[in-house]
């Protein structure tokens, strides 16, 4: 079954306007995917996601499912990792495995002279994996190197700290990579374990761009996916927001601060969104003339950067930012930041700044779809995050629309200066 919409959009790599064909394809075995076709180059790109992703770990087996995909590619079937990997080559595929806290994602690049070659590859790493013990050690320590490095990285201590604030014993409270102890104790029957539990068909998303039909695309999905498991691990509930007002300092030997603070956000589907994302951009936008940038950087000195963003998980809404400060200037960092937070919600942003601030967010917007590779990651996050498939039409139109009255409202409803947690981790004066 085959549906079709028809979305303009500015590409880099065609004329300043094209009609861009999305199509929602069910393979004859009913998994769903949305296919942009581009015929003119020989060449695909595939993007599956499968929700759940890190998340799923049990609390005494942390990180299972991040060193289950990272060995996906260490060997399948007959392959050894050698052979896989030479076999990859061969064919000149661009196949890549990643975790994240929802999904692990599977993304692929190939040739249509060689597309089903590759298919048959990844098939292989999907379906019949080898998790050889070998292989699995070795990316194991891979692992244990990285969290072995973030012990000593400030960025990495303030976001788990903070992580831990916000979520108890959510899931969302550790990170998905897991920690020295749980990653040194997982066995082969774990990373099975794992690879049952995260790849299943009940949580496929899927996308592709490029030079491939609907009729080979509904084919391609059946052959590629239609073995996985029919339901993995359950999904976790929604987490808890316990995140307390105030600073915390995690003492460390550096002469400059790292700082990683926020409050709760609001989710992706409020009706509030566009105006928040707007008002983000005025207050923490990377822009040098957005407010935190220009009263911590520009006006004071007190950083090289500062940045804001909304962070909308499956479970948890967010509102985070993040600087570096010499130790002596970072106590005033924080209190400009403060100052900043509540003078959004009582004085509002001016006409000049909402309209230069909607054209930078409209115009930038388009640029993002330059590729097949980047078409199928968004269209598979639209579908992530329950967008219609008209979203890329509509999307700057919703942010054209967001009005003074909207920001006043929101900033009010979203902007809550006394409920920012700062965790500071340096050795921070007057903190």
């Amino acid at each position: 079954m085959i549906r079709a919409v028809f979305v303009a959009l500015f590409l880099l790599a065609v004329p300043a306007r094209a009609e861009i064909e999305i199509k929602e394809v069910t393979s004859p075995g009913g998994i769903t995917a949305w296919l942009v076709e581009d015929h003119n180059i020989p060449f695909a790109a595939l993007e599956i996601q499968f929700k759940g992703g890190t998340s799923l770990d049990a609390p005494a087996k942390r990180g299972a499912v991040n060193l289950m995909t990272a060995t996906l590619e260490e060997g399948a079937g007959e392959m050894d990792s050698r052979a896989f990997a030479e076999a990859r080559e061969a064919l000149a595929a661009d196949i890549s495995f990643d975790s994240g806290s929802d999904s692990v994602g599977v993304s692929v690049k190939f040739l249509t002279e060689n597309r089903d070659q590759v298919v048959d590859l990844l098939r292989e790493a999907l379906i019949n994996p080898r998790f050889d013990q070998d292989a699995v050690d070795r990316v194991r320590e891979q692992v244990l190197s990285n969290l072995r490095s973030n012990e000593k990285d400030p960025g990495a201590i303030a976001s788990e700290r903070f992580d831990q604030l916000a979520f108890g014993d959510h899931p969302y409270a550790t990170t998905g990579d897991g920690t020295i102890e749980t990653v040194t104790a997982l066995t082969r029957d774990d990373i099975l374990a794992a690879h049952k539990g995260a790849l299943a068909r009940d949580r496929i998303y899927v996308a592709a761009s490029g030079d491939i039909t609907a009729e080979e695309l509904g084919v391609l999905l059946d052959r590629l996916l239609g073995n996985l498991p029919a339901t993995g691990a359950p999904l976790p509930q929604d987490a808890p927001w316990l995140l307390p007002a105030g600073v915390t300092v995690v003492d460390f030997p550096t002469p400059q601060s790292t700082v990683f603070f926020g409050q709760k956000g609001i989710p992706r589907d409020d009706p509030d969104f566009f105006p928040a994302f707007v008002l983000n951009e005025v207050l923490g936008g990377g822009r040098f003339t957005a407010r935190l940038m220009s009263e911590v950087r520009e006006k004071r000195g007190l950083t090289y950067g500062i940045g804001t963003y909304l962070v909308n998980m499956d479970h948890a809404d967010m509102l985070l930012g993040q600087f570096a400060a010499s130790n002596d200037k970072v106590a005033e960092a924080i209190q400009v930041v403060r100052e900043e937070w509540g003078r959004i919600v009582t004085e509002g942003v001016t006409p000049e700044e909402l309209e230069t601030t909607k054209t930078y967010l409209t115009g930038s917007y388009p640029l993002r779809f330059d590729g097949n590779g980047p078409i199928a990651s968004i269209l598979v996050g639209m579908q992530m995050d329950g967008m219609p498939r008209d979203y890329v039409t509509t999307r700057n139109a919703k942010v054209e629309a967001v009005t003074m009255e909207d920001i006043k409202r929101v900033a009010a409803r979203l902007f809550k200066p006394d409920d920012l947690q700062f965790v500071v981790v340096g050795q921070p004066e007057g903190l």
